[in-house]
């Protein structure tokens, strides 16, 4: 009897143990969660991620910060330009997803993104309706731009002294955001309707959506969560000079498909870029004791036409190529000279640093950044941090210029962020937990076969000292 308990706590532990480790190899309950994790990450009406997604429940900020110019006449006169940063100004971000329907049998998903910002001012320096900021006089060097060398030159001359416009103005933050009637503006909309007679940095975009876009729900791939296959009625873009330039690639940044390696990159598509962009992985960290990857652009999205080749497509007209860290996207703004980069001129080329004192680039405060839960896809903590400039230069035909060196000059910075709130965080650590416990079976089942394995032999040695007594007892009677 004693030896036949002993044969079944061996064979039970050794089976144990030859499962655990089959197990483990075949990587079977890692599968089972992948294959939970994939089916219900879609996009299907009534399901708690179409619930997120819809209304993301994390709060998201918007900071502006500004350049005031404290030196414009000697900027006129040729000297470097010294600014001073302001801010930040707040705003709660509000961006529901509305108007939302299902196509081709639920394989896609076409919504609205519609953002209102509400100011908040526990979290501002100071007050957007009474702060005044000097800065670059965009519609006048807007104007300049666009008529220089034509018939319209002189009467935008007239203009600008009619109207005592110089290059640098000064107006309130809440003006500079959301738009103030602009005299000169005025003026060009008699003639020409569709120029706006209103400016400001972000007119018209709060309460408002930039365009329809269409998703894919995951349905049929995992993959393809969430990705834009569609903006505004078009499957790409029109304003740069490379198919490759043009493409609409990945998300909008808000949400990607799960399992998530550190081997990919992460595209996204921002209409605030005019473009698509993908970002590679940078770190593994914790938010909110949550494990994340993080993902910041790559180098290569902004590099110079001699690192990066393909970026030519960005260069309009072409062989017009700012330098590393600069985008000009006046193409898709009407023409004004605007030129995107990270605020500061982080991971720009240095001489657009040297040529602004008051420029201090650092990672922690330019850096994009996204910190995704790599198994869910989820994103736990972001900041967008963007930069608009304005190019200026000395235009012989136009004496408002003065003898300005031809700069890229700052304007305003943002950083949009997000936190993963505190009932998100619960509930996605739930999740987590109970994953980490179908994925830890197999490592049960090997703790029970090594403690079988423990028992099998303390009873082996006990038999066999067992047996060991009762020979020397024997040998002892004889």
């Amino acid at each position: 009897m004693k030896s036949l308990c002993l044969v079944t706590v061996g064979v039970l532990a050794m089976t144990l143990l030859i499962a655990s480790i089959s197990l483990l190899v075949a990587h079977v309950f890692q599968t089972v969660v992948d294959l939970q994790v994939k089916q219900g990450t879609v996009l299907k009406n009534g399901t708690e991620t179409f619930e997120a997604w819809e209304d993301p429940p994390p709060p998201v900020y918007m900071q502006f910060y500004f350049f005031n110019v404290t030196n414009p006449l000697e900027v006129l006169q040729g000297d470097t330009p010294l600014v001073e940063e302001i801010g930040p100004y707040t705003y709660r971000e509000y961006r529901p997803r509305v108007h939302v329907q299902f196509l081709d049998n639920g394989t896609k998903v076409s919504a609205l993104n519609p953002k209102t910002y509400v100011f908040e001012p526990q979290k501002s320096v100071g007050d957007p309706e009474v702060d005044l900021i000097r800065t670059v006089n965009v519609p006048a060097v807007t104007a300049m731009e666009w008529t220089r060398s034509t018939p319209l030159q002189f009467a935008t001359e007239v203009l600008l002294l009619l109207y005592q416009e110089s290059l640098f103005t000064v107006h309130t933050v809440h003006e500079l955001l959301w738009g103030y009637k602009d005299r000169l503006l005025s003026t060009i909309h008699l003639l020409h309707p569709e120029i706006d007679p209103v400016f400001g940095f972000f007119n018209k975009m709060n309460g408002t959506d930039d365009g329809e876009y269409v998703f894919l729900s995951g349905e049929i791939d995992y993959l393809n969560f969430s990705r834009i296959v569609e903006w505004k009625g078009k499957e790409s873009l029109s304003w740069w000079t490379t198919e490759t330039c043009n493409m609409i690639n990945g998300t909008d940044g808000t949400s990607f498909h799960p399992l998530i390696s550190k081997d990919e990159n992460i595209y996204i598509f921002s209409s605030d870029f005019c473009r698509s962009l993908y970002l590679v992985y940078d770190s593994s960290g914790t938010v909110a004791g949550i494990p994340t990857y993080r993902f910041v652009p790559s180098a290569m999205v902004f590099a110079n036409t001699t690192v990066n080749p393909g970026n030519a497509g960005f260069c309009v007209p072409p062989g017009n190529c700012p330098g590393t860290g600069v985008l000009n996207v006046s193409i898709c703004k009407q023409g004004a000279p605007i030129f995107l980069s990270a605020p500061h001129f982080y991971q720009a080329d240095q001489k657009f640093v040297e040529d602004i004192e008051g420029m201090h680039p650092k990672k922690e405060y330019h850096e994009t950044f996204l910190d995704i839960n790599p198994l869910t896809g989820l994103v736990l903590k972001a900041a967008k941090r963007m930069q608009i400039n304005v190019h200026i230069r000395k235009l012989p035909e136009f004496f408002e210029t003065g003898n300005i060196r031809t700069l890229i000059f700052p304007v305003m910075y943002i950083n949009e962020s997000v936190l993963i709130d505190e009932a998100s965080a619960s509930k996605l650590k739930h999740i987590l937990l109970e994953a980490s416990v179908v994925i830890g079976i197999p490592f049960v089942i090997m703790a029970l076969g090594i403690v079988f394995g423990i028992v099998f032999i303390v009873l082996a040695c006990r038999s066999r000292g067992i047996r060991e007594e009762g020979t020397e007892v024997l040998i002892d009677s004889e």
